[in-house]
């Protein structure tokens, strides 16, 4: 059997904000996979067919998205008033065990194709 390799590309985008996600934005393909926790770039990917995870393994859909994109605009009214939250949980086993069952089903849906 011959051994498939995977040919990664690095791409140095400028620092500048927002320049990454743009060219994420303008380069990533229906059926690419993305992993970010930012839910403006994964409402946007979505939108091209793109599979977007979260670093703690949470498969993000359409249907599920406009709700956590209300909840970033409400805390973002909150943070300018003074009001902070406790921020995001530790990564924990448990994502870690979740990240990898996701990405693992979503390969599996390209196993054997070219």
């Amino acid at each position: 059997m011959k051994n498939d390799l995977i040919v990664a590309k690095w791409k140095f985008v400028d620092s500048r904000k927002e320049k990454v996600d743009l060219f994420i934005m303008n380069h990533a393909l229906p059926s690419d996979i993305v992993i970010t926790q930012d839910i403006g770039l994964a409402s946007t990917l979505l939108l091209k067919g793109v599979y977007v995870l979260s670093p703690k393994g949470i498969l993000y859909e359409e249907k599920e998205n406009h709700t956590a994109l209300d909840m970033r605009y409400l805390s973002s009214k909150a943070r300018r008033r003074g009001i902070y939250g406790k921020g995001p949980k530790p990564y924990s086993r448990e994502d870690r065990l979740r990240f990898v069952k996701e990405l693992t089903k979503i390969l599996s849906k390209f196993e054997g194709k070219r």
